[in-house]
């Protein structure tokens, strides 16, 4: 079976897209939620800089897409406490 870690690292953003590289979708795809839910562990605040640092480079890379759909793409899901 493949642990969380493992599962993280199958589903890595492609750059400039930010497609997952394992199922297309964009990232940070299900797979890869449930395993940055489960490698951060409780510590939302590192998880949202973590996020925020792959936002920023998202902006640069995808400068035709509009930045609130970015936020949601990459902020949005994480869970409330």
């Amino acid at each position: 079976m493949i642990g969380p870690e493992e599962r993280w690292h199958v589903h890595t953003p492609a750059h400039p897209s930010y497609r997952c590289r394992a199922c297309g979708c964009s990232w940070p795809c299900q797979p890869a939620r449930l395993a940055l839910v489960t490698s951060f562990q409780g510590n939302r605040v590192g998880l949202m800089v973590y996020l925020g640092a792959h936002l920023a480079r998202a902006l640069q890379e995808l400068p035709d897409v509009h930045p609130a759909l970015l936020a949601g793409q990459f902020l949005h899901w994480v869970p409330r406490r």
